[in-house]
């Protein structure tokens, strides 16, 4: 019994490591796209009450709460997971082809920012009691990476995904049309490329698992980029 309290509460005490950066990532994300929206012209998401800091306005039960928790118990070597898209009316911004690419951009800029406010606060850790400063540690640790991962992630230029609409948006019209079209199959081609395509790799005998490489290079070269910009390296 002893045993498994002790495991349950170190679960926990991982867990509540990754549940606040998770949370705060995908909230300000979400609610950056809002926000530059309202301000170039629509303010379908202010309407919604979607320019919020309140995670529970940008919470979808299962991507944002079920599926990471499953990934976390099933000690998976990724987290993966999304918020209730921010509601957009692109007819209603002033130059829609324009402030597409900038509303799309706001959330992974948004993580960017986040990321580098943890490796910044990283300098806090000594302030902390000591009790403490591990567990601030190792969420400032979780908030830089969760936001570089959702930035790079975010970034791939496939709808529905906002490096999809940034390619959208700046690619000549031809080109553009065909790609959004692609969007009513974006999730589909995703889900292929982060769970069938390793699994088939696996029973093959190939390392199939694409996203790592396009998410997991960048990040870590982010992640340099972050603890040399902040003299922590």
């Amino acid at each position: 019994m002893d045993g498994f309290m002790g495991d349950a509460f170190g679960w926990i005490g991982v867990a509540s490591t990754w549940v606040l950066p998770v949370l705060f990532a995908v909230t300000f994300h979400e609610a950056a796209h809002g926000w530059v929206a309202d301000k170039l012209g629509d303010p379908t998401a202010r309407l919604a009450g979607r320019i919020s800091a309140n995670p529970l306005r940008h919470v979808d039960p299962f991507g944002t709460v079920i599926l990471p928790a499953l990934l976390l118990l099933l000690r998976a070597p990724f987290l993966f997971g999304w918020a209730k898209p921010v509601p957009v009316d692109f007819r209603n911004l002033r130059n829609p082809r324009r402030d597409m690419v900038l509303v799309a951009a706001a959330g992974p800029g948004s993580n960017l920012i986040m990321a580098s406010i943890a490796t910044a606060l990283i300098y806090t850790v000594p302030l902390m009691p000591h009790a403490a400063a591990e567990w601030w540690y190792l969420n400032l640790i979780n908030a830089m990476t969760i936001n570089l991962v959702l930035m790079a992630f975010n970034l791939i230029p496939l709808p529905p995904l906002d490096g999809g609409r940034i390619a959208v948006g700046l690619l000549p019209r031809p080109l553009a049309v065909r790609l959004a079209r692609t969007e009513r199959f974006g999730i589909l081609i995703l889900l292929g490329l982060l769970f069938l395509l390793p699994l088939i790799g696996g029973q093959i005998g190939y390392d199939l698992n694409v996203l790592s490489w396009i998410v997991g290079v960048p990040v870590q070269a982010m992640m340099r980029v972050l603890l040399t910009v902040f003299g922590l390296v």
